[in-house]
């Protein structure tokens, strides 16, 4: 599906000193993969996930989607194949707008519409049926501003549109550190019945270490730049936080525990 071949990329201060994010980075994400990626402060996580959405452009190396070269490609053609949930639900959704509407500027996604064509109200039902799994209420409230909705509903909601027309690969940016314990677990058991389910390939970044080991069916960690850790399969269900620790301290990486994760 996704593959990143010899990826660099380095950001310069004000003062002209140069900082290398990524020195030949080689990546293959698979159909059906769900990829947890931890890792410090500056290791690269959101450089990566921007550099695939075309918000950041590499120095040097190739980003292929089936094959294909996309690393020249405009971020508004990327939007057609590529979705994002990001920490803030603020970005994933127009809070003046109702439900109803931001699903319909969501399904319209990549298509040319003006507003009035885009509220399908044929598709009414199938958005209600679809609110109506997360069990949260929302297809009670299809006419309610998104901006009146809590957090995590929001949160759900730009999952939802992120999901709606199954893009090939779904990115979520930290998409549940903003939200509390509970909200956070009902999120994630969202996220992973709509990825799994769609079979959608999926890069989420995190901070919960327990997450990264619970979620999806493979977990890598960046450090400086670089995947020093790559578990999938059986492999990484066997994994525990304390197994993930050990590791990480015999590979002498001299990274802090608490730079890496919550375990809450």
């Amino acid at each position: 599906m996704l593959k990143i071949n010899n990826l660099n990329k380095s950001f310069h201060s004000e003062l002209g000193s140069e900082k290398k994010i990524f020195k030949g980075l080689n990546f293959q994400l698979n159909h059906g993969d769900f990829v947890s990626i931890i890792g410090s402060n500056g290791a690269g996580k959101s450089t990566l996930l921007n550099i695939i959405m075309g918000n950041i452009t590499p120095d040097g190396g190739n980003l292929y989607m089936e094959g294909r070269d996309f690393t020249d490609l405009a971020t508004y053609k990327r939007n057609t194949f590529i979705s994002k949930v990001y920490q803030n639900p603020a970005l994933g959704t127009a809070p003046s707008m109702t439900i109803f509407e931001n699903l319909s500027m969501a399904d319209n996604k990549g298509k040319r519409f003006n507003l009035t064509l885009g509220l399908n109200k044929k598709k009414k039902e199938i958005y209600k049926n679809t609110l109506t799994e997360l069990g949260l209420g929302l297809e009670k409230q299809l006419d309610t501003e998104v901006g009146l909705l809590s957090g995590g509903q929001r949160q759900c909601l730009a999952l939802i549109m992120a999901t709606l027309n199954k893009p090939k690969i779904l990115l979520l940016d930290e998409h549940t550190a903003a939200l509390d314990p509970k909200t956070s677990e009902l999120i994630m058991e969202k996220t992973k019945k709509i990825v799994e389910s769609h079979k959608i390939p999926t890069l989420m970044i995190t901070h919960n270490l327990n997450d990264a080991i619970k979620y999806g069916n493979r977990l890598i960690m960046l450090h400086e730049g670089k995947i020093i850790l790559d578990f999938a399969g059986e492999e990484k269900q066997n994994l525990t936080p304390e197994k993930l620790l050990k590791i990480f301290h015999t590979q002498n990486t001299a990274i802090k525990d608490d730079e890496l994760f919550s375990l809450s």
